[in-house]
């Protein structure tokens, strides 16, 4: 009976912990888009900034 009952509860935890994971997924996907907006921000804003380097030692060099 013990057994049983110790694999019940192991059922009803995995059961509990998969219906979380389904009521996670959008919200993972959600976080995946915002995510993935903010690296092309920073990558957008680095390459901005790389470039105004270039341009400033360029034209520091043709002085």
């Amino acid at each position: 009976m013990k057994a049983f009952l110790v694999g019940l509860l192991f059922l009803f935890i995995v059961a509990v912990l998969a219906g979380m994971g389904v009521l996670l997924f959008p919200f993972l996907l959600v976080l995946g888009w915002i995510v993935r907006v903010i690296l092309i921000v920073v990558l957008l804003i680095l390459v901005v900034w790389l470039l105004g380097k270039l341009i400033l030692y360029i034209r520091k060099k043709m002085r």
